[in-house]
């Protein structure tokens, strides 16, 4: 048994024919029923029925059939894998993302990228996840940055970032100056939050409801750079992911705390449709992002106070 009668096996069966498969592989029907007759011989055991000009596979074929399947798909899987590792990456990579994604992980990532791969052209979308969930599906993004959970037997999810999500107040609003904040103290609250329906919201949607806390909602937007504006303006507070404000937070633009007795989280992973094998192009933006994953600030740090603005 060799690779070529696989082949011709696989052929016959979706030609229909042995006439039909030596029309699709070049060679006469001689040589295909020779090579048929040879497989049979080995296997002791009929693999198709003639029934007039037509052929059926018995079950023996059949059982044949599964492993030509597998071995040609394994070769095409193993050529491609040794193409990819000798060429040069190209093309264009179309990447997906959150507005804190796009604004606090992506330059990272992206300049890394274009260091090690300068001929491959980006393009970045930014947007809610529910958005490119149908764009991954239909090719239009290679893989996206979004928060979850996200779910489809199609897609593949591999949890990525774990931010912690705090309490950001303006440096003078009333709440800085307390030295603990409980849920009670969030009641009657104006706030200024991510958009209703983003997987964050619920998140945040949920603790309020647990903790029965009905926040006075003056805007929702999935722009964190807005959010981040209203407070600082005094429109209301807001709970956003600690990288966020990172800076304005060590700078004493803004206050944030933790709430007592909460760990709010939100997780974001990559997302990517289910192959049999998973493209180069994804390969090296997992791989790169691995690189510059410790440079992003997730949580803040262990001591209690950032530039005297925040109570941690």
């Amino acid at each position: 048994m060799d690779l070529r009668q696989l082949e011709i096996l696989k052929a016959i069966v979706e030609a229909g024919s042995f006439t039909g498969a030596g029309d699709r592989l070049h060679v006469s029907q001689s040589a295909i029923s020779r090579q048929i007759l040879l497989l049979e011989q080995e296997l002791q055991e009929p693999i198709f029925l003639r029934v007039g000009r037509k052929v059926r596979i018995t079950p023996a074929g059949e059982t044949l059939l599964q492993l030509s399947n597998r071995v040609l798909q394994d070769l095409k899987e193993t050529v491609a894998v040794i193409s990819d590792s000798k060429e040069s990456l190209a093309g264009t990579l179309r990447l997906a993302g959150g507005m804190t994604v796009c604004l606090y992980v992506f330059p990272l990532l992206l300049k890394e990228f274009r260091r090690v791969h300068p001929n491959v052209e980006i393009n970045v979308a930014a947007g809610v996840s529910e958005k490119f969930i149908g764009s991954i599906r239909t090719g239009s993004a290679d893989l996206g940055l979004l928060t979850l959970p996200i779910e489809g037997s199609d897609l593949v999810t591999l949890p990525a970032l774990r931010e912690e999500l705090l309490l950001v107040t303006a440096p003078h609003h009333p709440l800085s100056k307390k030295r603990k904040i409980s849920p009670h103290d969030l009641v009657h609250q104006q706030f200024v939050l991510f958009e209703t329906g983003s997987n964050t919201r619920r998140a945040l949607d949920a603790f309020f409801l647990k903790e029965q806390v009905h926040p006075k909602i003056v805007m929702d937007t999935e722009n964190v750079e807005i959010i981040k504006a209203m407070v600082a303006a005094g429109m209301g507070i807001t709970i956003i992911p600690y990288q966020a404000v990172a800076r304005e937070v060590r700078s004493g633009r803004f206050f944030c705390s933790r709430i007592e007795g909460h760990s709010l989280f939100r997780e974001t992973g990559w997302v990517y449709l289910r192959s049999n094998r998973v493209p180069r192009m994804v390969q090296e933006v997992l791989a790169l992002f691995e690189r510059i994953l410790p440079k992003l600030r997730l949580e803040p740090p262990l001591h209690r106070a950032i530039a005297g603005a925040s109570r941690l």
